[in-house]
């Protein structure tokens, strides 16, 4: 690990120190890490732990609230299953995050953050599809879309497409830019769990022989494309999803998703130009300038994901559903009949990650080469 090669180079350089003259005690820690002692940084203060432990707590319990909702009023399950996926993204980031900065001097948050990568991806992909469940599938979108120019604008980020018009393969690039950020992100994130202990990669560590900066520009690249085919579509459609409150359900998920990938790009910048810097906690012991950038970035998601969470609840409302489920006598009924035991069922429906593998496997087929419109 970074660490103990570092470790393994101060005591060299003391050792170097000791048989040629006698140094002081400031020259030595000079020598070792330019860093007076630390006996505790705030990211493992209880004050810290407590902090993000409260505002995580209370985001969990605010969107599980929400999400139980979702799951009782399950009036129309094509589109409740995507909002329910999305709606977990504050639960998981913010016990995720949590655990990581409990543990974050080990080295654990690494494999907690892998996990919460994952999760990221899939976020993405839910909300394109959702946005496609609003508008009546692919062959509704089409027929609205087909013929029309795709206006230039630097805001939107078309200004490479002026003078195109909107077709099948427009659909089919937004679709695969999501996509691909699902495959991305899972084998990136094996291939941190298994380079990390083999000393491979150490967050912070950008030097050539590590894997780090190479993960860093595949994620980046992966992320950015992504997020660039997501507000793509929205660009396209905001007007078709007008009746839906687009703007917002955009906003709540870009923000959680695009904002802590800006923070955490952030984070590497100060790393670099040695804003956030190593901790040295005794002549032996130290914590790597990645560790603490990645304390941070926890520290902060978890207080984000209280924001996040009341965001979400205003972007992604049950009381639609509730409305249309208690329409009639019949609807109300069901309610009333609705058990722990249907709820669950719906959540494990909900959570079947079949779907992302049968539209994966459909978009990238290479027979995938027409579009066939669907009637109306």
């Amino acid at each position: 690990m970074q660490i103990n090669r570092n470790l393994s180079h101060q005591q060299h350089q003391h050792d170097h120190t000791n048989s040629t003259s006698s140094p002081t005690p400031d020259s030595l820690i000079n020598d070792i890490t330019l860093q007076p002692i630390a006996t505790q940084i705030f990211l493992e203060t209880s004050a810290a732990r407590a902090i993000a432990g409260m505002f995580a707590v209370t985001a969990i319990i605010i969107t599980c609230i929400q999400i139980y909702n979702h799951l009782r009023y399950y009036a129309c399950p094509n589109e409740q299953r995507w909002i329910v996926r999305i709606l977990f993204i504050a639960p998981i980031y913010s016990i995720d995050s949590w655990f990581g900065l409990m543990f974050f001097k080990n080295d654990y948050y690494i494999y907690f953050n892998a996990f919460r990568d994952c999760y990221e991806a899939f976020v993405i992909y839910n909300f394109l599809s959702l946005c496609y469940e609003y508008l009546g599938g692919e062959g509704h979108i089409m027929a609205e879309l087909q013929g029309k120019s795709i206006s230039s604008s630097w805001l939107h980020a078309t200004c490479c497409l002026a003078g195109r018009q909107y077709t099948i393969t427009f659909l089919r690039f937004c679709k695969q830019a999501t996509l691909q950020f699902c495959v991305v992100k899972p084998v990136v994130a094996m291939a941190i769990i298994i380079l990390h202990p083999l000393g491979y990669y150490e967050d912070g560590d950008f030097s050539a022989k590590g894997s780090y900066l190479y993960i860093t520009i595949i994620n980046n690249v992966s992320v950015s494309l992504a997020l660039y085919a997501l507000f793509l579509f929205f660009s396209s459609t905001n007007q078709l999803l007008r009746s839906h409150d687009p703007l917002l359900k955009f906003v709540a998920v870009k923000s959680i998703i695009f904002l802590s990938f800006w923070q955490g790009v952030l984070l590497a910048i100060l790393e670099m130009v040695g804003v956030i810097s190593a901790v040295r906690l005794s002549t032996d012991s130290s914590i790597a300038v990645g560790t603490v950038a990645a304390g941070y970035q926890n520290f902060l998601i978890c207080v984000e994901m209280f924001l996040a969470a009341i965001l979400l609840r205003f972007a992604f409302p049950h009381a639609t559903y509730k409305k249309e489920r208690g329409t009639s006598k019949e609807g109300a009924l069901s309610i009333g009949r609705r058990t722990l035991q249907s709820i669950s069922s719906n959540l494990k429906e909900t959570m079947n990650p079949r779907d992302i593998v049968v539209d994966a496997l459909h978009n990238f087929h290479p027979n995938y080469q027409h579009y066939v419109q669907h009637s109306t």
